[in-house]
């Protein structure tokens, strides 16, 4: 039987959003500064820890009902696409495509297509490391 941590559980909901905030901050950036998929990913995988920590492994289960182990795939497909689309348009592997768009509320944004490769990069991140940090957790 696991003994409840009161501390550990209110301070993991209490951070729980800003990581995850700074995690999407951290993947969105990657491109153009540090940052990126690898970093997003951790960060990431380090919440759902710290909720595994603070309301162990059933809990968890009920309330982040997600198979880990179907985002590894997942970003490899995305990540792997995005590398090889280049290729059927005459470009070299992973050529990334970037321009500029206008959104009503933000107004002038720079989009490019490595962000997608960071995404799949960060799927199979967080897919690992909770599928390892599960594996390990409920022995």
């Amino acid at each position: 039987m696991r003994s409840r941590s009161f501390i550990l559980e209110t301070v993991s909901r209490l951070v729980l959003f800003v990581i995850l905030i700074f995690s999407l901050y951290l993947l969105l950036r990657g491109h153009n500064a540090p940052g990126g998929g690898f970093i997003a990913g951790l960060m990431t995988s380090a919440t759902f820890v710290l909720q595994f920590l603070a309301f162990g492994p059933t809990n968890q289960r009920n309330i982040l009902p997600i198979n880990f182990r179907l985002l590894i795939p997942v970003g490899l497909l995305t990540s792997f696409t995005t590398g090889f689309v280049p290729l059927l348009l005459g470009k070299p592997f992973l050529t990334s495509a970037f321009g500029h768009a206008t959104l009503p509320i933000l107004g002038e944004i720079e989009w490019a297509t490595a962000v997608l490769f960071d995404l799949g990069v960060y799927f199979v991140v967080v897919g690992v490391t909770m599928s390892i940090i599960s594996a390990i957790g409920e022995e």
